[in-house]
């Protein structure tokens, strides 16, 4: 009887083996469930000790090599989804997104993770990276999510985590109302669009030594004497000089008349025919 026991047992283990999917697969999904705390050999060689049962795996990883506390900390300022608060229809896509900040004393080790732990499992991946933080400084973490298509309240947990530490920080609750009429997917597909609308911030053009002088003027870029104070002015300049007149047009002020130099004066006396009377001559 011992014999046909033995042999049973045998059977199952080796029915169990043949149960199992691809040995890469299995090795991958190991380093997935660590954290990729473990390289592949090291896999191979828990999933070879269970005769590559995953779960089994797991546990005897656990076994030997338990997570270490890495000291740091981690704590949730708030919530910062938008539209947070208003349900959301079923079947649609959503982002949360939270603000945290390093409350501990030391740095955060790299290779940080934001992590599902437990509860509805709404997002698609069930980590996202997150920056290393200093003591004292925050960063707004997002999730990509998917609402059920069966109406209802739905809540999850997820927690900050690092290669070869345990959890740490504050556990951040997810909890998610769904229910036909929701506005949540739509008010985040309004921000979305608003911001993809939204002109970019001009940029003055630089200046063109080709245009115009008149556009200088009209656009300020140039002062009245023509230098580089008064550029930059919203008011509209003109140039020191009148224009030119047009051919038998009155002058348009006492500014623009020609007055005659001093010089220009004697020459005109002194070439000027003598109209003096013959008796003055003769005196």
């Amino acid at each position: 009887m011992d014999v046909d026991s033995d042999l049973d047992l045998n059977l199952l283990q080796q029915f169990s083996c043949l149960g199992t999917t691809d040995r890469d697969v299995l090795i991958s999904q190991l380093q997935k469930l660590l954290g990729n705390q473990l390289n592949p050999a090291g896999c191979a060689f828990f999933l070879d000790m269970n005769n590559w049962n995953l779960q089994a795996a797991v546990c005897s990883y656990f076994d030997f090599e338990p997570p270490k506390d890495c000291g740091a900390c981690m704590t949730l300022v708030k919530d910062v989804t938008i539209g947070e608060g208003e349900a959301v229809p079923p079947s649609t896509r959503f982002i949360k997104t939270w603000r945290i900040q390093n409350t501990g004393e030391t740095e955060w080790p790299p290779g940080c993770l934001l992590k599902f732990v437990g509860g509805d499992h709404l997002a698609h991946e069930d980590s996202v990276p997150v920056e290393s933080l200093r003591p004292g400084e925050t960063t707004d973490v997002s999730v990509e999510m998917g609402s059920p298509g069966k109406a209802g309240i739905y809540q999850g947990q997820w927690q900050m985590a690092a290669l070869g530490c345990q959890a740490f920080g504050e556990v951040i609750w997810v909890i998610v109302t769904v229910a036909e009429g929701g506005l949540l997917g739509v008010t985040q597909q309004m921000e979305a669009f608003h911001q993809l609308g939204s002109p970019p911030r001009s940029s003055p053009l630089p200046n063109n030594p080709f245009g115009s002088p008149l556009s200088k003027f009209i656009h300020g870029t140039s002062d009245i004497n023509g230098g580089g104070d008064g550029a930059g002015s919203p008011f509209m300049s003109f140039p020191a000089t009148p224009p030119l007149q047009q051919h038998n047009s009155e002058p348009a002020s006492p500014i623009s008349l020609h007055l005659p130099s001093t010089d220009e004066t004697a020459l005109r006396c002194s070439s000027a025919p003598d109209h003096s009377s013959p008796d003055d001559m003769m005196s």
